[in-house]
């Protein structure tokens, strides 16, 4: 068996000073392969990913027993060896574009210069080749024309993509997306999610996927880990997930309504940490 891309043991995350537990004994190893983490709000699932890029807020504090890409210990990393790592070997993907693009930039040039910002000896005309390469491998039409657009000027999904191109430009082993898909419309989803899935089959890359959509996860990732609370409750493969063994998988697939039967009423989860955390120490 190959040796993981990411090694996270007992990870806890804190704020105030440690009072609010974010994050509680989380535990994982990501291959080349599609990993889904799987929470409603607040369950700590974007934090996870954020923390692993160490993006997190001074007042946030990380421990944990092994946090470690490769042989790199992420927890102890120099802020210098971060910014060596975070986009040139682990890119991250947030929610909206809108929000993670610079409004008086047109793409193109946010695109190239992430790629000089990694490769600085490679010039202005070299970063503009591999700018226009990174736009037509996410399948956007003319990139000559969409490379001069600002971000105001593009669709939500024709964003995504850019934002998709900008992390993939300097070709990281890991991609970490944050709810990609949540800002667009479903037929756009499922495009982005096809070019997701073509480009990590292609690159080989390990992919850790964060949502609130089950179903989506289900359809798109190898294998799931659910989150409530700060803690991972549940690990399986995503074919597996009607076999769920643990209280808040199962309410979660029985809260998904079904087109071919309506219940009289929908099934809701039991809100109380404490009894999933028991529940959880039961199934392990």
């Amino acid at each position: 068996m190959s040796k993981p891309l990411l090694d996270i043991d007992n990870l806890e995350i804190s704020f105030g000073g440690g009072t609010v537990k974010a994050v509680r004994g989380v535990s994982f190893t990501l291959g080349r392969e599609k990993l889904g983490i799987v929470g409603e709000s607040g369950s700590g699932k974007s934090t996870v990913g954020r923390a692993i890029m160490r993006l997190l807020p001074p007042t946030a504090r990380i421990s944990a027993d092994r946090l470690a890409f490769h042989d790199i210990d992420l927890a102890r990393a120099s802020e210098r060896e971060m910014m060596q790592i975070r986009g040139r070997r682990i890119g991250l993907i947030l929610q909206d574009p809108k929000y993670s693009l610079n409004p008086v930039m047109r793409v193109g040039e946010q695109i190239a210069e992430t790629y000089l910002q990694h490769y600085p000896r490679a010039g202005q005309a070299a970063a503009k080749t591999k700018m226009l390469d990174m736009l037509a491998a996410v399948q956007i039409r003319d990139p000559q024309r969409v490379a001069r657009l600002y971000p105001h000027e593009v669709s939500g999904g024709m964003g995504q993509r850019v934002m998709i191109a900008m992390m993939l430009i300097a070709e990281p082993e890991v991609l970490i997306a944050d709810e990609p898909t949540s800002a667009l419309d479903v037929t756009v989803r499922l495009e982005v999610l096809a070019l997701l899935d073509e480009l990590v089959a292609r690159r080989n890359l390990g992919l850790i996927f964060i949502s609130h959509d089950l179903n989506l996860v289900r359809r798109f990732c190898d294998r799931v880990l659910i989150m409530y609370a700060g803690r991972i409750v549940e690990t399986l493969k995503a074919s597996e997930l009607d076999q769920a063994r643990h209280p808040y998988t199962r309410g979660l697939l029985a809260s998904l309504p079904a087109i071919d039967r309506i219940p009289a009423r929908l099934p809701t989860l039991q809100r109380d940490p404490a009894w999933l955390t028991d529940a959880a120490e039961g199934s392990r």
